[in-house]
């Protein structure tokens, strides 16, 4: 009987992905903070990881949504600073916290097959 890792590890590698390609974006958000024009963007995770749970698989083009601004600037860009910092800081978090899940997914598989 073979391991299925799909079904072992759950969803945790597709919420990884997920979470660095948000990562990326709130990083770009943040080094464009004083670009006329540039339009903040970010990821929906939840809608995303639910489309991922109904369809089993994560999609290469996330749903890429851009930000309301609280306060519209004279020059069109929609980057708030400290709305930015916040959301890269609760998504590093978030990126360490499903880390920590996969690790412990993956020593359970390692003890399991290890016979302990």
């Amino acid at each position: 009987m073979g391991i299925s890792f799909d079904k072992a590890l759950s969803i945790h590698p597709a919420a990884l992905q997920l979470r660095l390609s948000r990562a990326e974006l709130l990083s770009a958000n943040l080094a464009n903070v004083d670009t006329p024009n540039f339009q903040a963007k970010d990821i929906d995770f939840a809608a995303e990881m639910q489309r991922y749970q109904n369809k089993s698989s994560l999609s290469s083009s996330h749903s890429v949504k851009y930000r309301v601004p609280y306060q519209p600037s004279t020059d069109g860009n929609t980057v708030a600073l400290e709305v930015e910092q916040a959301e890269f800081a609760k998504n590093q978090l978030d990126y360490q916290t499903s880390l920590q899940f996969l690790n412990s997914k993956l020593i359970g598989l390692k003890q399991a097959i290890e016979g302990k």
